[in-house]
């Protein structure tokens, strides 16, 4: 964690221009809440060359960036355990001098939030301390597991990150859901927005006002009355899959927020404790080079009991 204890002018270089102004002051002032970046920014205590700027500017090669005292209470950080650095390092299913990848593991959040004092980019950092400069390209759901990418230098971050808004990284899932499957292949083009409910949860819903979003989806085996269906993600909203199937009445196994409780209870007895939901590879370039390459993370043991268990009683 960096902390300015006074004013500090930051000059850019080429490898930081090109971030956004609240990106930057977030990445190099780890552990300052986001809303006193806000703030600073706000009230004019940031300033790029002298002069007022908004969240959104971005920086060039050469700026010069005023940062005001951002002092955080110091943490006791935390310990990383053997077994977690072990499971890591295992997890790990491609590495060059650019980025990671890595299976994620379920029940593992991604980065810290409220009342999280530990994510897996935490502890990736103290596995990996020679790279100064760890970052998520991208995020998944606590409970989803699967590939995962992490950058290791701005400049593949923002290579990568590019490569997401243009659509070139093709993400693909492995689900299981509710029901018999009729269609071979099925494109669901829904809209989705973010939605507040009276009780507080954050759910996302399908409606005419919300962003585009495009899921295709195909069968790869039917059982009873549950399918494995492959998920090739063409837009990457917020809980996409989980509510594009729960719009198609296929919901999610092991879904408690978009699912249904009696099939998840069924799922239960089939040896299934999670949610049913794993990134199962990415094709992407390479940063720099753009070599395609994919990467492939194998379902889970659990996962594979729970299929086993199914077709067992499908025959």
């Amino acid at each position: 964690m960096e902390q300015f204890q006074s004013v500090q002018i930051l000059n850019i270089s080429a490898e930081r221009a090109g971030q956004r102004l609240d990106n930057f002051l977030i990445r190099i002032a780890k552990g300052v809440p986001k809303s006193r970046i806000y703030r600073a920014i706000r009230k004019g205590e940031v300033r790029i060359n002298k002069k007022r700027a908004k969240p959104d500017t971005k920086l060039e090669a050469g700026d010069d960036v005023r940062i005001p005292p951002l002092v955080v209470k110091a943490k006791t950080e935390f310990v990383l355990l053997d077994n977690t650095r072990q499971l890591l390092c295992e997890s790990i299913l491609y590495e060059d001098d650019s980025l990671i990848v890595l299976n994620k593991p379920a029940g593992m959040a991604v980065h810290g939030g409220t009342g999280t004092d530990f994510s897996l980019i935490m502890a990736l950092r103290q596995v990996k301390p020679e790279y100064h400069q760890l970052e998520l390209v991208h995020r998944l759901d606590k409970d989803t597991s699967g590939c995962l990418m992490v950058a290791k230098s701005l400049t593949a971050l923002r290579d990568l990150q590019q490569q997401l808004k243009s659509h070139e990284i093709e993400k693909h899932y492995s689900c299981l859901v509710e029901g018999i499957w009729t269609d071979e292949n099925l494109h669901v083009r829904a809209p989705l927005r973010k939605n507040v409910l009276r009780s507080g949860e954050r759910m996302v819903i399908v409606t005419p006002d919300g962003k585009q979003a495009h899921t295709e989806f195909h069968c790869q085996q039917q059982y009873t009355n549950a399918a494995l269906v492959h998920a090739h993600l063409h837009t990457g909203r917020t809980h996409q899959i989980r509510a594009h199937l729960r719009h198609i009445s296929h919901p999610l196994a092991g879904d408690t927020k978009y699912g249904e409780r009696k099939f998840n209870q069924q799922m239960q007895d089939y040896g299934l404790k999670r949610l049913f939901l794993h990134a199962h590879h990415l094709k992407f370039c390479l940063p720099g080079n753009k070599k395609a390459i994919t990467v492939t993370a194998p379902l889970d043991d659990d996962l594979n009991l729970c299929l086993q268990n199914l077709a067992k009683t499908a025959n």
